[in-house]
């Protein structure tokens, strides 16, 4: 068995460790600005503590956990396929992105501030232009995945500025991380259809992924709505914090596991002395 380097893991965890503890500071003290609303809509009623939606807040910590065991993971490069190590440090900074979404969510539920707002979308923006920009480098087969990841978080940023409401997602920001998922959506299943050099991904962890995110944003909008109790301990963006985790890494493990299937070479290798052989 190759040995697993714990160096991922502890840069992910030291990525966590500081970013709740910052989080954990301006809470306290305040650093986010006033409470002023932003975040109420999602049905928790404001408690009078310093953490005023505790469910909504805490519940991102599987995002936490979530990141860590991409991390785990990223420590034994033959569990990561065949592309994704040739990217070097590309899986860390997943785990790293994952992490960060737990305590920039939890930021605005835990003071309903403005700034909190921000920090949510812009870890939205994170994790979705990173899964965008992973899939449309792959197909290209060449571009710079710093770049074009950078540049699709810049987009969303400039959509989000844009004031107007739209159905159903609420706010042109949102519109950007869903077209983003749907971009990478689209993109794994037409790199795993297409099958360039005989890579071969298993498309179930990506039906899982995709799964966990439709079922989490049906019950977004359900609860925002109608099946709504301000002071339950059940509260449906809790669910919706902790589905978007786990498709999180669903989706690690779909570039994991790309690779080439032996069965296609040996196909490949018959096809050619069969050939020669005429």
């Amino acid at each position: 068995m190759p040995r697993r380097s714990l160096r991922p893991l502890a840069i992910a965890g030291a990525v966590a460790a500081v970013s709740v503890g910052l989080l954990v500071l301006a809470v306290g003290q305040g650093w986010l600005g006033p409470d002023v609303g932003r975040g109420a809509d999602f049905c928790e009623a404001p408690h009078p503590g310093s953490v005023r939606q505790p469910v909504n807040s805490f519940s991102n910590l599987g995002f936490v956990v979530a990141g860590l065991l991409v991390a785990w993971r990223a420590g034994r490069p033959d569990l990561l396929g065949e592309v994704l190590p040739r990217r070097p440090g590309l899986a860390t900074a997943y785990a790293c992105v994952v992490v960060l979404l737990g305590p920039a969510s939890a930021a605005m539920h835990a003071t309903q501030a403005a700034w909190g707002g921000h920090l949510d979308l812009l870890s939205m923006y994170l994790v979705a232009s990173f899964a965008a920009a992973y899939a449309l480098v792959r197909w290209w087969g060449r571009g710079s995945f710093p770049l074009l990841f950078a540049a699709l978080v810049l987009a969303c940023e400039l959509v989000r500025a844009y004031d107007g409401r739209v159905p159903v997602v609420e706010h042109p920001g949102n519109v950007a991380f869903a077209v983003l998922l749907l971009t990478a959506v689209v993109m794994e299943v037409r790199l795993w259809r297409r099958r360039a050099g005989g890579l071969h991904t298993d498309l179930r962890w990506g039906a899982g992924a995709l799964a966990a995110i439709l079922v989490a944003f049906a019950i977004w909008n359900v609860t925002k709505r109608t099946w709504c109790d301000p002071h339950s301990l059940l509260q449906g963006h809790g669910a919706w914090h902790l589905l978007c985790a786990l498709a999180a890494y669903l989706m690690f493990r779909l570039w994991g596991s790309e690779r080439r299937r032996s069965g296609v070479v040996g196909s490949r290798l018959h096809h050619g002395m069969q050939t020669s052989s005429h």
